[in-house]
């Protein structure tokens, strides 16, 4: 084996974060689209098991700012799926702009998250899993997008 092939061939592989967060995003945005289908009536019960999850989807805080919240989730795991992907790309792979974002597009979805499972908690009074297995999906995306921030740290 020739020196340093093994330390060529780690440098050239994509990183593993990334692919994390592209899986997870995808996840995710499936999730999302599901709620939203439902929330538009093109799905009539939503799958829950045990739980309020139309208590959840239903109530006033199922709309921010006027945009229904799984909308939101479409698109903002559908960014994060992109940007992890093309992160993914060796010409990007070390992107600390590009890293940057998914850090901070993470920062955002985790206090949204936060925001909407106090609501859960103590405003509604009612659990949705679906919006569980989100916030979880989000705590992961955000725990995988830190090794971007220490990229920009060893830059400075």
């Amino acid at each position: 084996m020739r020196e340093g092939f093994l330390d060529e061939e780690v440098a050239a592989a994509p990183p593993v974060n990334r692919m994390a967060i592209a899986v997870l995003a995808l996840i995710g945005l499936l999730m999302s689209v599901y709620l939203t289908l439902h929330k538009y009536g093109y799905i009539g019960t939503l799958a829950c098991g045990t739980g309020s999850c139309d208590t959840v989807q239903t109530s006033p805080w199922a709309v921010f700012m006027g945009i229904p919240v799984p909308v939101m989730g479409v698109v903002g795991y559908l960014v994060l799926l992109v940007l992890a992907v093309v992160g993914l790309q060796p010409a990007h792979a070390e992107n600390r702009k590009l890293g940057l974002l998914i850090f901070l597009l993470a920062d955002i979805a985790v206090a949204f998250t936060v925001y909407l499972t106090y609501l859960e908690a103590f405003v509604i009074n009612a659990w949705c899993r679906w919006c569980i297995g989100s916030a979880i999906i989000v705590t992961l995306i955000w725990i995988f997008s830190l090794p971007e921030l220490l990229k920009l740290r060893r830059a400075s």
